[in-house]
C-alpha cells in the first residue's frame, strides 16, 4: 500500500501542464463570443424589436408574444450558425447547484419528415417535473408541476451544442422553487425603496441597481491523489487521516508564484469564461496550500450570481481536462483555511452615482451617510434573516484558521466614519 501511495504521489508531480492554445484575438475581442448579448441582439433582431427588448431588460416593460417570437427567431438563427441543436431552461433549484432539461429544435413537419422550430412560447416557458426537487415544505410531492420562465435580464448563452436560457423556477400557484425568483424580488424591493430615498437628493434618479463582485476560492487536487481518498470522492472533504504535512503556519502560499500546471488551468478557464461573458479579472494563490482564487469585475447582482453558478460548473469541467479535481467545499481539509466567497456589494443609480461612496460636497457626503446608516439599520433589524441566508452545516464546519464564525455579524466602518 505504501509503495502504491509513493508511486501515485510521484506520478502526480511528474505531470507536465497541458499546452493551452489561446485564441488569436485579444480577450476584449472574444469576450461574450458565446453570449446573445446586446451586440448579437442588434445584429439578429430588427431595430423595432431590439428597442422593445432593451426596454424589457432595462425598464421591466411587458414582454408580449410578438416580441418573444421575433427574439426567438433571431436567437434560432444565431444558434444554428454556431452548430446548436438543442435548447434548455437553466435554473437554480434548492439543491445548491443548477438544473437543465435539454430539448431538441426538431418537430414533425406533417409530411413524414422533420423541421427545426423555436418559438417565443418555447423561449419564455418550459415545464420540468418539479416533484423531485426540494420545495422547502411548501407543497405536496404529488403536486408535480413546476414551471421555468425566462429571465430576460440575464443573457442567453451557448455551451457545446445547447442554447442555455437562464430562468426562474416556480410552482403552478406561484411559489418560488429556486434561488433566482426570491433574488429578483429582493432586487426589485431594494430598487423601489432606494430610489425613493435618492429623490431627496436627485429627483432625476429613476432606478437603483445592486452590484456584486464575488470572489471564488477553490482547491485543486491532482486527480491521482484525489482517487486515493475515499472521503474526498464521497463527500468532498476530510473525514479520515492525519493533518497535512505542510499547513499554513507561515502563510507562504498566499500571493506566491502560481505553479505551472495551475497557471495553465487558469488560462484555459479564463478563456472559456470570457467567451461566456464572465469578466474574469484577478487570479492568485490563496492562503492554504493548493488553494487559489478567481474574481471578476463587478456586475448587476442577478447576472453576477448566474455567472458564479456557471463558473463553478466550468471550473470542475476544465480541472478534469488538466488532471485536477476542483474542490468547492467550504472546508475540504482539516486544520487549514476553508474556501468561501467574499461578496463585494454596492448600490448605484442610473445616473452613474455610487451610493456607498463619499462625495466632494456636503450634500454628496450626506447622501453617503444616509445610505450607510440605512445599510446598518437593515443589518441590525434583519440580522436573523441574514444569518438564516448563510447558515448551513458546511458553512459552520468552515470555522477556524483565518476565518470568523458565520453566526457573528459585524460592521466595520473605519475610525473616521465611526
Amino acid at each position: 500500500m505504501e509503495a502504491l501511495r509513493t508511486q501515485v504521489v510521484g506520478e502526480a508531480f511528474k505531470k507536465k501542464p497541458l499546452d493551452v492554445e489561446a485564441p488569436a484575438e485579444r480577450p476584449c475581442e472574444y469576450f461574450g463570443k458565446h453570449v446573445f448579448n446586446r451586440e448579437k441582439m442588434y445584429k439578429y433582431l430588427t431595430k423595432d424589436i431590439y428597442e422593445k427588448m432593451t426596454s424589457v431588460i432595462d425598464n421591466g416593460a411587458q414582454l408580449d408574444r410578438k416580441v418573444a417570437d421575433a427574439v426567438a427567431a433571431g436567437m434560432m438563427q444565431w444558434a444554428r450558425e454556431n452548430g446548436v441543436t438543442h435548447y434548455t431552461h437553466w435554473f437554480q433549484p434548492l439543491t445548491e447547484g443548477t438544473a437543465e432539461k435539454h430539448d431538441s429544435f426538431i418537430e414533425h413537419d406533417g409530411k413524414g419528415g422533420m423541421i427545426e422550430e423555436f418559438s417565443g412560447k418555447l423561449l419564455v416557458q418550459q415545464e420540468p417535473d418539479a416533484s423531485s426537487f426540494p420545495s422547502g415544505g411548501i407543497r405536496s410531492t404529488f403536486e408535480a408541476r413546476g414551471y421555468s420562465a425566462w429571465d430576460p435580464t440575464s443573457p442567453v448563452f451557448i455551451i457545446d451544442d445547447t442554447l442555455i436560457i437562464p430562468t426562474v423556477f416556480i410552482s403552478y400557484s406561484g411559489e418560488s422553487l429556486d434561488y433566482k425568483a426570491p433574488l429578483l424580488r429582493a432586487l426589485k424591493a431594494v430598487n423601489v425603496a432606494a430610489t425613493e430615498v435618492c429623490h431627496y437628493f436627485d429627483p432625476a434618479v429613476k432606478k437603483v441597481t445592486s452590484n456584486l463582485g464575488w470572489e471564488q476560492e477553490y482547491f485543486l487536487v491532482d486527480e491521482g491523489l484525489y482517487a486515493a481518498r475515499p472521503d474526498l470522492l464521497l463527500t468532498g472533504r476530510t473525514l479520515m487521516g492525519h493533518d497535512s504535512a505542510k499547513n499554513q503556519q507561515m502563510d507562504d502560499h498566499y500571493f506566491g508564484s502560481i505553479p505551472e500546471r495551475v497557471a495553465a488551468f487558469m488560462r484555459d478557464l479564463e478563456i472559456q469564461a470570457l467567451e461566456l461573458g464572465i469578466p474574469c479579472k484577478t487570479r492568485h494563490n490563496e492562503v492554504a496550500p493548493n488553494q487559489f482564487e478567481m474574481a471578476p469585475i463587478y456586475e448587476d447582482t442577478n447576472l453576477a450570481v448566474d455567472h458564479n453558478m456557471l463558473l463553478m460548473s466550468l471550473m470542475k469541467r476544465v480541472a478534469r481536462k488538466h488532471g485536477f479535481r476542483a474542490l468547492l467545499h467550504e472546508k475540504p481539509f482539516a486544520g487549514i483555511n476553508g474556501s468561501g466567497k467574499h461578496n463585494n456589494w454596492s448600490l448605484s443609480t442610473d445616473t452613474g452615482v455610487l451610493l456607498h461612496a463619499p462625495g466632494k460636497t456636503s450634500e454628496q457626503n450626506l447622501r453617503f451617510a444616509v445610505f450607510i446608516v440605512e445599510t446598518l439599520m437593515g443589518v441590525w433589524k434583519h440580522n436573523g434573516l441574514l444569518k438564516a441566508s448563510i447558515m448551513s452545516a458546511t458553512n459552520a464546519h468552515r470555522l477556524g484558521a483565518n476565518e470568523a464564525p458565520p453566526a457573528i455579524i459585524a460592521s466595520f466602518l473605519g475610525k473616521q466614519l465611526s
